[in-house]
């Protein structure tokens, strides 16, 4: 009997990738806050998340650029670049850079403390799993 990472860690086997993909946008965002005629982007979670199969349930497709090979990773890069939306400014600025630092730290701060629940959950799994094989909490 094989149990599948998906049934065991449910749909934050996704969202890690995801978290993952937004800290990047976000950090670039954010080292680009002063570069005229930068256009900030940011992901749309629900989105992405919805395209991998989280929220329908349905299985996540992998692809084979070569016969015998498989490149799940650069599946889920793709569909991340497609989610990627720009963010409407709150307040324009003269050279044309819509990056608000606040709004991207406060984002990335957020970020942080999805990917760490979501890792927390994940390692919170993997204990039960251990402790019902072994039968000892260590």
């Amino acid at each position: 009997m094989s149990i599948s990472n998906d049934n065991l860690f449910g749909v934050h086997t996704q969202a890690l990738g995801l978290w993952q993909r937004r800290a990047e946008v976000l950090a670039s965002n954010l080292a680009n806050a002063d570069t005229p005629g930068y256009l900030a982007r940011d992901v749309d979670f629900r989105t992405a998340l919805a395209h991998a199969g989280g929220s329908d349930g349905d299985k996540l497709a992998l692809a084979t650029p070569s016969a015998g090979q498989i490149d799940p990773a650069a599946q889920g890069a793709a569909q991340a670049n497609e989610q990627l939306a720009y963010r409407v400014p709150m307040q324009p600025s003269m050279d044309g850079n819509t990056v608000d630092a606040q709004v991207e730290q406060s984002s990335f701060a957020q970020n942080g403390v999805h990917y760490q629940a979501s890792l927390s959950f994940i390692t919170a799994q993997i204990r039960m799993m251990r402790t019902a094989i072994t039968g000892t909490s260590s």
